[in-house]
């Protein structure tokens, strides 16, 4: 083909691949280089994610027909490959050909150098090995004794007692009897010694397995490591390349502001890679709708607006080292930030053995909800305190009421909705339902600038409402009912109701709905969870709009887990960013340079082909604090909400007895503590119901549960009855005047 490239060790271009029998061939890059034939899906993917690889210092190579390859190892690993023609497919040959040479020489090279010196772990492992099979056929062997002796014991004892039988002379007698007693000596000894062989066989047996389990754990983790290694060296080569290119259009100025790019990071100087100005991908059989090209912008931190705003707000002119100081900043403007010491560890979550199927079983198809469950599968936070945990990376929206283009501040509320899930990951752990008219606060005004309340405002179906007020320029409301169904293998947890967040300045006011929540492996294996679903993110006051999907995990897929994509589009249906990542690690962002339309998917339709800036880090999660393992997985934050508090609510969770109880590793206390709370609760309700009814029956009025700090009305935007704040709660905190709180603990 004409784009195939070449050098002294490599040789790159264009090859069918055969996937499968639904979508037959498709187009691949791939690369031969050091005795390796790898491929991608594009020539950009070569710095961030390679789709295999074959060493053909062990392979075979055939041609089929005139333009066929067949290229495999022996084993897993087969590549059937066509070339656009004989020529090409000839040249291609050639080239494997003398790289699987090449690489046997030097396999053979490294051979010979590694005989005299063996490194420490491979010698280790070769003489656990050794020592295993040698174990396990002398096993065979003394199994095998320990059997003939049995019979030929058995035999021998036989044939004395037929001997006895007979009229023998006294002497006779004498003798017969003497040899009797030793051989039932021997058989004794015998049966003695096979016990004692049965023993060591089951114990060498049970310390076999477990060797063994050593060593595919320690191959297991060399596997991680190669991979990782791989990895880094992926991004370092990225990172080079990124690095040549800006010495590249730093050195040339203004008068050649646009290099080309080789992958996504940034510009290439090889005189190799000058294709043309564009690279357009073959389409991935896989992607959501779209697909994502890298291109160079024109102009960079130059006059020129390429998005519509300031220079000042551009999320173009963000890099990854000012999104890191920006998130590490406290001050925004002027505001001066006071730091509380809050504490960073909660005592160790304590072994506790329970019969998880005697309790499942009666689960299987119902409400959760409705279903009084042990401590044991609890974690030590209220489903209050596990909503404001949304607050987790509040600075996006601190980033988004700066911005001057309600698209770019489109980006930071979607990447806000997406960080929201980054907490759940490693939480397999279930939140205390709260009892009706519990409530949280978390009051963070002095040091992030925002306090958040919320309460539970309805028990059937459960129901919390939550409200945050930010002195930094915007307000987070929302109100989140709760369904789960446990059906056998998994538990999935679908949220309903709408979240709400206007920035009073500018008028902006998005909603989203979450997405849904599956935890997997509930009966057997580990627990893992996952996210799936579309959020569609709408700005009612311009009608722009961010369409968000959360792919779930597959294991057919060659899709990243837990991978993140979406589009910000305005008014007018026109997209300008696509947004990509993951929502356990990071999001990125890419400034939208041109569109086209792709190939047609395999369910026959087109998919749109968007030409991109470079992507930038939008949002990253914080590493876990040490020892979280330990901690529930517990965040920083997540660390300090059930921490004790002075002036909050008599109703607060921190003040909730079961749940305390188990923080403190005291998990048979917290289960009898949480059965004599909901029973106090099903009283109150029940009498409650008595008396409404008691109302009915007289024709008078009798007012429902009424909700302490939140009311019901019609949103003006979605048309839904939902609790907003009523205000007024941290006046009465001021006061500590807490007349109207129930006694529920």
């Amino acid at each position: 083909m004409s784009d195939v490239k070449s050098g002294p060790d490599t040789y790159k271009g264009w090859l069918f691949k055969w996937t499968n029998y639904i979508k037959g061939y498709q187009k691949r890059w791939f690369v031969l280089s050091n005795g390796l034939l790898s491929y991608y899906r594009t020539q950009a993917e070569m710095a961030h994610t390679c789709r295999g690889t074959i060493n053909l210092a062990g392979a075979y190579i055939d041609t089929e027909d005139s333009c066929n390859i067949v290229v495999s190892n022996g084993g897993t690993q087969t590549y059937h490959l066509k070339a656009s023609s004989e020529v090409e497919r000839q040249r291609w040959v050639t080239a494997l050909e003398l790289a699987k040479a090449k690489a046997i020489r030097m396999m053979q090279a490294e051979s010979d150098d590694s005989d005299d010196e063996k490194s420490g772990a491979q010698a280790d492992k070769t003489e656990l090995q050794t020592t295993l099979r040698s174990l396990s056929s002398k096993l065979e062997d003394l199994s095998t004794c320990n059997d003939l002796i049995g019979k030929h014991g058995a035999a021998l004892q036989r044939s004395l007692n037929d001997l006895e039988t007979l009229k023998l002379p006294p002497e006779g007698s004498e003798k017969l009897k003497a040899v009797n007693e030793r051989a039932t000596l021997f058989r004794i000894t015998s049966n003695a010694m096979i016990n004692a062989c049965h023993d060591f066989l089951e114990q060498a047996q049970s310390q076999g397995k477990k060797w063994q389990k050593t060593v595919q754990y320690e191959r297991e983790q060399r596997l991680r490591l190669e991979e990782t290694l791989e990895q880094l060296a992926k991004q370092h080569n990225s990172l080079e390349r990124a690095c040549r290119g800006a010495s590249v259009r730093t050195s040339a100025g203004s008068e050649n502001p646009a290099g080309k790019v080789g992958g996504r990071g940034g510009g290439k100087a090889d005189a190799s890679d000058e294709d043309d100005e564009f690279e357009f991908f073959d389409a991935m059989e896989d992607a959501p709708e779209f697909i994502t090209v890298p291109a160079e912008s024109k102009h960079k931190r130059s006059g020129s607006n390429v998005s519509g705003a300031s220079a000042s707000g551009h999320l173009e002119d963000w890099n990854s080292e000012d999104l890191k100081h920006a998130s590490s900043s406290s001050s925004l403007g002027q505001e001066m930030v006071v730091k509380k010491q809050r504490r960073a560890r909660i005592p160790d979550k304590p072994n506790y053995s329970l019969n998880l199927w005697s309790i499942m079983k009666n689960c299987i198809g119902k409400d959760l909800s409705k279903i009084p469950m042990p401590v044991n599968f609890n974690e030590p936070l209220s489903m209050l305190q596990r909503l404001t945990e949304d607050l987790e990376y509040f600075d996006l929206l601190d980033k988004a009421a700066k911005c001057e283009s309600s698209l770019e501040q489109l980006c930071y509320v979607a990447a806000f909705s997406v960080s929201s899930y980054s907490t759940t990951v490693y939480r397999t752990g279930k939140p205390f339902n709260p009892l009706l008219g519990e409530t949280f606060e978390l009051d963070r005004l002095e040091e992030c600038g925002y306090r958040s309340i919320c309460e539970q405002v309805s028990h059937h179906p459960p129901a919390a409402a939550h409200h945050v007020d930010s002195r930094r320029g915007w307000r987070l409301w929302q109100e989140i009912t709760v369904s789960s169904k446990f059906r056998g293998k998994y538990l999935s947890i679908i949220p309903l109701g709408t979240i709400h967040c206007e920035f009073p300045s500018s008028g902006n006011h998005y909603t989203w709905k979450k997405v849904t929540t599956t935890v997997h492996n509930i009966i057997v294996g580990r627990l893992w969870i996952d996210q799936s679903g579309d959020i569609d993110i709408v700005n009612h006051h311009t009608g722009d709009k961010c369409q968000l999907k959360f792919i779930a995990y597959s294991y057919f897929s060659r899709d990243i887990p837990r991978k993140v994509s979406g589009v910000v589009m305005d008014a007018e249906g026109n997209a300008h960013y696509i947004l990509s990542g993951t929502w356990d690690e990071k999001m990125e962002y890419a400034k939208i340079v041109q569109s086209s339309k792709g190939s047609s998917g395999s369910e026959g339709r087109q998919k749109t082909v968007y030409q991109t800036q470079p992507a930038k880090h939008l949002w990253k999660r914080y590493p876990l604090p040490e020892n979280s393992d330990n901690m529930y997985y517990f965040t920083e934050l997540a660390l300090t909400l059930n921490e004790t508090e002075e002036g909050v609510a008599p109703t607060d969770s921190r003040l909730r007895p079961d749940q305390r109880l188990m923080e403190n590793g005291k998990w048979d206390e917290a289960n009898a503590e949480k059965q004599r709370l909901e029973e106090k609760q099903r009283l109150v309700r029940r009498r409650r119901e008595a008396e409404l009814a008691s109302a009915a029956e007289e024709g008078r009025k009798h007012q429902s549960y009424r909700p302490m700090w939140f009311e019901r009305k019609e949103d003006p935007f979605t048309r839904e009855v939902s609790c907003v704040y009523r205000g007024g709660y941290w006046e009465t905190k001021e006061k500590q005047e807490w007349k109207i709180s129930q006694d529920i603990f």
